[in-house]
């Protein structure tokens, strides 16, 4: 079978969009750590775009975990297909923006050295949030995670997203690479300037000169990106592979929706996003928080309630009758009025938009995938809006009811009694709170609520806001999550 490859390029079919541009003529002026999928589907696509007119942009793709799609991408020349799955149907499109590939376990030295580069004048990630090793309730460095503490005894062995980050930034410092601009696309509250915090107070513990250096020559842009990508299938594999008429190792899914805002805050050279439709603007907050209280809150309340219904797939659970209403109701009644919109969008048609999205048959979003570190992701998807409804006085109840849900499913069992794989880095804390309530429903909605890694000091000691989620979980373990759906609707429907 012939694999993807720049020799395969020409032959493939006329309606595969494929680079318009020399791949062979582009220089590397970007390093991307996590090189995952959502990076591939997104940022990559943009610079595939402003390669066409600007080729000092190419990418340098860093995986950190593991080297599958590192070495998978080598052996295709750094190409691979983009699946975009709408309700018209898919198209492909192949991509060449990533030219070089490297896999941390392979000797950090090599990507460490790529940082002082003078070409390269950004380094955009894409690790998840469980990836920046801090407490996402405060938004501080865990100076006490492993990887941190390994990370600042082994300087030049780094193994940590911020260890990386600042090992790469001090050899740019020691060859005189000059400025760079770090660019997180990750779904923090304020990325740009949680990252700077995280590396500012890795660098003061190694040095402090670096750290004065970091704060002059580096600079750390606020970002808002959308888009879903669920996880490639077999069948994405089979798909492309028709569509393709060649075998592509690694095709990613995605929607045809793509959104990308970025805060005007640059020290160095940067591609012009602009040219493929990102947004640079003077404040990313109102999108950012547009997006991750409406968007990933609702994905979130989905994921974990659905799954606990037996919903495999996020459009299944947006597709529930009960669900749906419960999240149409809680963007507009909970979520919306702790808004800035943005100038010149029309709220309630992003809300109907995010509905039609989560409801695409065409994307085969497992619920579960979505629900993983959950204690990461509840601080802002969340949790910012609880804190904002309780100091303005608004009603929580449907909020409460979602968290309600993250905890029933954090315990790791379901309404059948079926175990449930909870991926999460407090995971074993969980597993110990809900042993220790033995089908308690208070004693569980206790434990978990007095988690200040989640729901800081203020949340835990608020007693509107626990009594309302414990009772919640109360009903969810007493009635069921369907039957709680249904009482829950016609109450707060009437």
């Amino acid at each position: 079978m012939i694999a993807l490859s720049r020799e395969a390029l020409a032959s493939l079919p006329l309606w595969v969009a494929r680079p318009a541009y020399e791949v062979g003529g582009v220089a590397t002026g970007i390093i991307h750590i996590g090189l995952g999928a959502f990076h591939r589907a997104h940022q990559a696509v943009y610079a595939d775009t402003v390669l066409k007119s600007d080729p000092r942009w190419g990418i340098c793709g860093v995986s950190l975990k593991t080297p599958r799609v590192t070495h998978a991408l080598a052996r295709q020349d750094g190409l691979y297909s983009v699946l975009e799955k709408g309700a018209t149907g898919t198209s492909a499109r192949v991509i060449g923006a990533v030219r070089e590939t490297r896999f941390l376990g392979a000797g950090p030295a090599g990507v460490i050295a790529r940082f002082s580069d003078p070409a390269v004048h950004v380094v955009s990630l894409t690790v998840t949030e469980k990836g920046y090793c801090h407490d996402p309730a405060t938004g501080q460095l865990d100076r006490g995670h492993p990887e941190i503490v390994h990370d600042l005894a082994q300087r030049h062995a780094p193994v940590s997203t911020i260890g990386v980050l600042v090992a790469g930034l001090a050899a740019r410092r020691a060859s005189g690479g000059g400025p760079v601009n770090v660019v997180c696309c990750d779904n923090l509250p304020h990325n740009g300037r949680t990252v700077e915090g995280l590396v500012t107070s890795f660098a003061q513990a190694m040095d402090p000169a670096l750290a004065d250096w970091i704060g002059i020559h580096a600079a750390f842009p606020c970002t808002m990106v959308d888009r879903i990508v669920p996880a490639t299938t077999d069948a994405d594999l089979e798909e492309a592979l028709r569509l393709l008429g060649v075998a592509d190792a690694v095709p990613v899914v995605a929607e045809p929706y793509s959104e990308w805002v970025i805060e005007n805050r640059f020290g160095a050279p940067r591609p012009a996003w602009e040219e493929a439709g990102a947004r640079v603007v003077a404040d990313v907050a109102p999108f950012e928080a547009m997006k991750l209280r409406l968007l990933n809150g609702s994905h979130s309340t989905l994921a974990y309630l659905g799954c606990l219904l037996g919903h495999e797939y996020l459009w299944q659970a947006a597709s529930d009758p009960l669900l749906g209403t419960l999240v149409e109701r809680m963007m507009a009644l909970e979520v919306a009025p702790t808004l800035e919109v943005p100038k010149d969008v029309d709220l309630g048609a992003y809300q109907r938009e995010l509905l039609a999205r989560f409801r695409n048959p065409a994307l085969p979003h497992r619920t579960q995938q979505i629900a993983m570190d959950g204690s990461q992701k509840l601080p802002q998807r969340l949790l910012a809006t609880v804190r904002d409804r309780i100091k303005g006085g608004g009603s929580i109840e449907h909020l409460a009811l979602a968290i309600a849900g993250w905890i029933r499913y954090a315990s790791g069992a379901d309404d059948r009694g079926s175990s449930i794989s909870v991926a999460d880095p407090l995971a074993d804390r969980f597993a110990a709170i809900a042993a220790h309530a033995r089908g308690n429903a208070s004693q569980l909605a206790d434990g978990f609520l007095a988690l200040t890694a989640v729901f800081g000091d203020d949340l835990t000691q608020n007693a509107a806001f626990r009594g309302a989620v414990a009772r919640d979980v109360g009903a969810l373990m007493r009635d069921g999550v369907r039957r709680t759906l249904a009482v829950f609707v016609a109450q707060t429907g009437a």
